[in-house]
């Protein structure tokens, strides 16, 4: 049981970490779960990326979840021999193309004549070059350049609030869910949600392949604030994908978007992942900024059950230092008085299952009295109590004794979680068993006699996938 922390660290696999000595070493650094970006590189190197990740998940005896992110509609500029620089106050002209010609701009985006009106703004990569839109005519859009720049190929463009007519799956998304099904992933982002249709879309793939990957939507349109109730409701992750969010609505209003959607999140108990530029500048340097670190910080304080880095571990010079960095940074905020322990958000309480949900109370209730209390060990078929439980934000670990390899991976997402398999003949209620329990937290998780671990499971089977129905405190002898 190696990286016990209660906040867990994604990290996005790149250029500078595609072999096996760096994934390892990202691992043993502290990341819970690498995500694989399918917006680049082939299906091949991913292949031999997922691979290099099973092989280092069964050598350290470890459970490592895999995250495959689709790409999605997203809007670039095409082919360009060269930058083309461009100046205030000019007009430029853009075209669904594959090559520059006539002064015309390529963009591989089929609509974007459709899905733009005059006095609509277009940003070009990270909003860094921003356009206005004049008129549009014969299929070409001619805009007004409002900050100059240079325009370089395959940026991403972004038109905030449009591409309305775009379909959520393209022709290389479906090539990647394919993918994913064969290949063991776990989770699979899917960018640029919008409603409920789009997660539906999916799940129906899913489904008719009888595949068991979970899906975490991504929020990045401002359509997606608009509908994020139905879209939490129907997800079985969240990211607040902060880059394009923060294109597509005033940067001004991304502080309170992230904190409503983590609480909407936390209250659905749905796991929820905050991303991009958490520690940008360790792109380039060995340390972060003072504004980086507390805004790993408040995100934690805020309520996500993790942290994203992105270009820091793809390419950034100093990988296993940033994942250091945000591991340091997220235990000091789980130890301090601004995380609440043991305390449920109220409009939780009022729409779970009765039994259960008591069960959780009254283990949050005994750890504030409890102690010497190390532990949480919920024995489960599912995972629904575990991730239940993890939503006070207990103040000791939540270790999650399963039979079922995939369920383990699908709960190391949640804060606080750490998943522990385990063979089903090994599933008694017995004394020897009670021996064995006693060994194994002093052997594994280094516990001391004298020291408290409350048990939770279902009676008579354990772990059945019945609903969780009775608690034990166990005192280590």
């Amino acid at each position: 049981m190696k990286n016990i922390t209660a906040t867990k660290i994604v990290s996005t696999l790149g250029p500078a970490t595609y072999n096996e000595d760096m994934i390892r070493k990202l691992h043993h650094a502290g990341v819970t779960m690498f995500r694989i970006n399918s917006s680049h590189d082939t299906i091949e190197t991913h292949t031999n990326t997922v691979n290099l990740i099973r092989k280092i998940e069964k050598e350290e005896k470890a459970i490592i979840p895999i995250l495959l992110d689709l790409q999605g509609p997203k809007i670039r500029i095409g082919s360009l021999k060269t930058p083309i620089e461009v100046h205030a106050g000019e007009i430029v002209k853009f075209q669904h193309r594959n090559d520059y010609k006539n002064e015309i701009i390529p963009v591989d985006y089929e609509g974007i004549a459709k899905d733009v009106t005059k006095g609509e703004k277009i940003l070009i990569d990270d909003g860094k070059i921003q356009l206005i839109v004049e008129k549009i005519e014969n299929d070409v859009v001619y805009a007004k350049v409002l900050t100059s720049g240079e325009i370089k190929p395959r940026k991403g463009l972004n038109i905030p609030g449009g591409t309305g007519s775009i379909e959520i799956l393209t022709k290389r998304d479906r090539e990647f869910i394919d993918f994913a099904i064969k290949n063991d992933i776990d989770y699979l982002g899917l960018s640029f949600v919008r409603t409920k249709e789009d997660i539906i879309q999916l799940k129906h793939i899913l489904n008719k392949n009888n595949s068991r990957i979970r899906i975490i939507s991504k929020i990045e349109k401002p359509q997606a604030l608009e509908n994020i109730d139905e879209i939490i409701e129907l997800s079985d992750g969240i990211m607040v994908a902060r880059g394009d969010l923060g294109i597509e609505i005033e940067t001004e209003k991304l502080p309170i978007a992230q904190k409503t959607i983590i609480n909407k999140a936390n209250i659905a108990r749905k796991p929820v992942i905050v991303a991009t530029q958490m520690l940008e500048s360790m792109i380039e340097n060995p340390i972060p900024t003072r504004a980086e670190t507390s805004d790993v910080a408040n995100a934690i304080i805020d309520g996500a059950d993790a942290v994203m880095l992105s270009g820091e571990t793809a390419m950034g010079k100093y990988p296993i230092e940033a994942v250091q960095t945000m591991k340091s940074i997220a235990q000091n905020i789980n130890a301090s008085q601004f995380i609440k322990k043991n305390e449920f958000p109220k409009e939780l309480l009022n729409k779970q299952d009765p039994i259960p949900v008591s069960i959780a109370i009254s283990v949050t209730d005994i750890l504030k009295n409890l102690p010497n209390a190390k532990g949480i060990i919920a024995l489960t078929a599912t995972g629904y109590t575990p991730s239940l439980i993890s939503e006070s934000r207990p103040s000791v670990p939540i270790y999650a004794l399963c039979s079922d390899f995939k369920i383990c991976r699908f709960l190391q997402l949640f804060n606080s979680v750490h998943a522990i398999p385990i063979k089903e003949e090994e599933i008694r209620c017995d004394k020897e068993a009670i021996v064995e329990l006693n060994n194994f937290l002093k052997k594994e998780l280094d516990m001391q006699k004298g020291d408290n671990v409350i048990l939770t499971g279902s009676i008579p089977y354990l772990m059945s996938g019945l609903s969780t129905n009775f608690l034990k405190i166990q005192n280590i002898s």
